[in-house]
């Protein structure tokens, strides 16, 4: 074991070279693999390549390098692309301390049989004139930067459950097809967080209709993840015990007090390390270089890895551009 490995336990040791293929026999060369590939997107501003960085990014993709690389890749050039929704990424924002505050996300305080972490959203407490929904987004992605911290939960991942109960269709049509775009490319395609499941309970129709939208959207992988429960929380039951579930959910806990996990990031004051800015995406070659080894500096003036490419299209962030999904009228 390396030192790389050294908040794991025993168990959790085994699942990652089990499910994982994690080596500590080859760790670093792994790490070095994917550092060497950063020379071939210089359009591109990696802002952290340390190695218990990079590591988090490999246990996310079963230590297939390529793939690694290409989460790290989308990770920074999500960032870059959305810069005003990572501008003060703090647990203090105002409309990041207020969607935390009415639970986005919820974290329960045990975790599931498999040691995942269970995050709860109760969409109906989303209260539309004094947060957005990028607001929302951005409280979780913050709060995913805190957890994943966590060694553990970089192998074990995440469970998310979104209750759906008194969600009206009028919150709904305020949600867009962009909006939706924007958080699954930076939840699915930019984020080193493995999601075990994805569990829906209480949705009405009109979630079933948004979900016909956004599926195009989701990889294979995704929508196998999620459960679509309805009113039937004795199926989620099955999957997640409901001794370690609040009321709410069916749970034999007492009602989730949604300020928990806001207190915990507060009094914490965790934030972003970087202030994301035009500037910090600016590194020259010789930056990018410095880390490289030297089998890659013979070719990193020639390969660039495929299937690595910028997107087509840049996903807007500004809401009052955006065309609701469903109509009032």
């Amino acid at each position: 074991m390396t030192h790389l490995q050294a908040g794991l336990s025993p168990e959790t040791l085994e699942k990652a070279k089990v499910e994982l293929k994690e080596n500590p026999d080859t760790l670093h060369q792994d790490i070095q693999e994917v550092r060497d590939m950063i020379i071939t997107r210089p359009d591109i501003g990696f802002l952290r390549t340390d190695d218990a960085f990079i590591l988090r990014f490999l246990r996310a993709r079963k230590f297939n390098h390529f793939e690694a690389f290409r989460l790290l890749a989308q990770y920074f050039e999500y960032r870059q692309q959305n810069l005003d929704m990572f501008k003060n990424l703090k647990a203090t924002d105002p409309g990041i301390k207020q969607a935390l505050k009415d639970g986005f996300p919820g974290v329960l305080s045990n975790l599931d049989r498999y040691g995942r972490k269970i995050l709860v959203l109760f969409a109906a407490n989303w209260d539309q004139s004094r947060y957005t929904f990028v607001d929302i987004l951005r409280a979780i992605l913050l709060s995913l930067e805190a957890m994943i911290e966590d060694p553990e939960l970089q192998v074990n991942g995440f469970v998310l459950i979104i209750d759906w109960s008194n969600f009206t269709f009028k919150q709904a049509s305020k949600l867009t097809p962009s909006m939706l775009r924007l958080a699954i490319e930076g939840l699915q395609d930019s984020f080193p967080a493995r999601f075990g499941g994805i569990h829906f309970v209480n949705q009405p129709w009109y979630i079933h209709a948004l979900y016909t939208v956004i599926r195009p959207f989701l990889k294979d992988k995704t929508r196998k993840r999620i459960f679509m429960h309805g009113n039937n929380l004795n199926s989620l039951h099955q999957l997640i015990l409901p001794e370690i579930l609040p009321s709410e959910l069916g749970g034999m806990l007492p009602p989730y007090d949604m300020g928990t996990w806001a207190r915990t990031l507060l009094d914490h004051a965790y934030d972003e390390e970087t202030d994301y800015c035009p500037e910090s995406y600016t590194l020259s070659v010789k930056d990018l270089e410095k880390d490289l080894s030297p089998k890659s500096m013979k070719r990193s003036q020639s390969v660039v890895e495929p299937g690595v490419l910028k997107r087509a299209e840049k996903v807007k962030s500004e809401e009052e551009n955006m065309q609701p999904l469903l109509s009032l009228d």
